[in-house]
This record gives C-alpha cells, structure tokens and sequence, in this order.
C-alpha cells in the first residue's frame, strides 16, 4: 500500500491538470483512456516541475527517486534520476520504480505497450532547458517542440489505439502550436526564469529589445511581435484541427476539447491587446466552451 504522504504528493501533483488551457482526462471518456491519460499526464508534470524547479519543498521527491533530499536542487541530477526511474517501468527484471507516479504509469505502458521514446523526449526537452536559455530562429523553437509537446500528443493516440502517420502529422502541428501559445502567455513568467521562448530573428524583426520584454506592460513593439507569433499559432492549429474530423465518438470530443483550448488561449490573447507581461490572459470556460463548440462544427469529417 502506497504510504499516506505519497498518495498526498501524488495527489498535489496531479491537481495542477485544472490550470491548463485543455481538459487532461475529462470524466466522459471510458475509464482506461482517463487512466492512461491521468497517468501520462502525471509523469509530464513531475518531468516538467523538476526542469522548472516547481517541486514541493522539504525535497521529498529526491527521496523517491532515491538521492538526497538537498539534489532536489539539482536539476540535472534530478532528471538523471527520473530517467533511471523511467527505465524501471520498462524494465523486464521485475525491479519496480521507486518513483508513484512512475509506478502508476508501468501498468499503462504495459496494457498499451507504449516505448520509452516519447517519455525520454520529454526528459531530454526539460534537460535542453537547463542549457538553452533562448532560441535564435522560429526552426529552433520547432525543434524543441518536438520534444517538448509532441511526444503527449502522440502518446494519446496510442493510448486510444488510433495512431497513424497522418494523424501524427496532425498531432504534433496541434501540440506545438499549444506549446506555442503557452509560452506566449507566460513570457513574462518564463523570463523571470532567464528564459525566453520568443525566436531572436523575430525579437529584432520587430526591434524588440529584452529590457521590452520586462516592463510591466507591452509597448507597441511587443504587442506587434506577440500578434505576430500569435497568428502564427492560429495558423498551426488550423494544420492539425483535420484531426478531430479523423476520429469518432469520444476521442472526437477529446481532441476538440485540445484544440478549442487552445484557440480560446489564443483568443484571450487577442482580448488582451496582446499585451501579456502583466501576466498570462487566460481564456473563460464559457470562452473554452464556445471555441470547443466551433471546432466539433468545423472541423472536417474523414472515414
């Protein structure tokens, strides 16, 4: 039996999915996909809190990746563990990992047999944010995408048994364009961090200097340069929302839900006069709802 404080970090975790743009494991989908999805979701946000130094205090993770509680500083050290962890739940010795969201993920990839590649993707994106601090080409900024996001898009097609190369196509153009619109609402979280996820050919198309970047609100260079990136956004979204209308059912509703939450982020960007450095524009239910809502309408139907 998992010991009550375990249960309590798993748990605390696993409350972050209400902050996102995108419903994680909504209730109507069967029970195996919210359990897989519940699952995957989680070790993507511990992976996500190590790289961003966002874990609970009092070190307890490092204790359950079996360091010492002060390397829970150690963000390489850290990852290093977690990915040694990831091994143990594709592991064919029967050792179990030591980590409980790992250990809630091995009977998912067992059941689905998923491959350590898009789990070790989004380790190596959260190592590469350890050494890159800013990307200098758009190019760039899609590479790391690819590790970053795409993996979970693809991991749900998998657990839903509907993975082709056509829909992965779609897939990674949704996810990115996700990753895209969430580091456009939090530029100024993210440079509070040294970060800044905004390509630097854009930055000086837009003659935008860092010091505009951390002023309490936006110029009318910066908003130029976030309409601009929000736009081009929009326009990946629109490359993968052929997806929804490639699925049926629930699946349908699901992915609808991903891409009308991130058409009302971008939306709630655009409300915002594209001036996020107050802080992150978030979209409201009745905005996600209605943005949902018009994907199911439009999104083209196939098979």
């Amino acid at each position: 039996m998992r010991p009550l404080a375990d249960t309590a970090h798993v748990s605390a975790t696993l409350d972050k999915a209400a902050a996102e743009n995108f419903p994680v494991a909504p209730v109507f989908l069967p029970r195996a996909w919210r359990d897989g999805l519940t699952a995957v979701y989680g070790y993507a946000r511990l992976v996500d809190d190590i790289g961003d130094g966002d874990l609970a205090p009092g070190g307890h993770d490092a204790v359950l990746l079996g360091l010492d509680p002060a390397a829970v500083d150690d963000r390489l050290a850290m990852l290093d563990a977690l990915e040694a962890d990831l091994m143990r739940v594709f592991g064919a010795a029967g050792v179990p990992p030591r980590h409980p969201l790992l250990l809630a993920l091995r009977p998912v990839v067992r059941a689905h047999g998923l491959t350590p590649e898009p789990f070790l993707a989004l380790i190596e994106a959260n190592r590469q944010d350890q050494r890159v601090a800013r990307y200098g080409t758009y190019a760039d900024l899609v590479g790391y995408c690819e590790l970053s996001a795409n993996p979970v898009g693809r991991l749900v097609l998998s657990l839903t048994g509907t993975s082709t190369p056509e829909r992965i196509r779609r897939s990674d153009a949704v996810c990115t364009a996700l990753q895209i619109a969430e580091h456009i609402q939090d530029v100024a979280e993210d440079l509070g961090r040294d970060r800044i996820y905004l390509p630097a050919e854009d930055l000086r198309r837009f003659h935008v200097t860092e010091a505009e970047l951390a002023a309490p609100s936006a110029g009318a260079s910066v908003r130029s340069l976030i309409a601009f990136e929000t736009e081009r956004a929009r326009e990946l979204l629109d490359e993968g929302t052929p997806l929804v209308g490639s699925v049926h059912g629930r699946l349908r509703l699901l992915l609808a839900g991903f891409v009308g939450g991130g058409r009302a982020a971008l939306r709630a960007v655009t409300a915002a006069g594209f001036d996020v450095l107050p802080g992150p524009p978030k979209p409201t239910k009745s905005g996600l709802l209605r943005e949902v809502a018009a994907v199911l309408r439009t999104a083209p139907r196939k098979g």
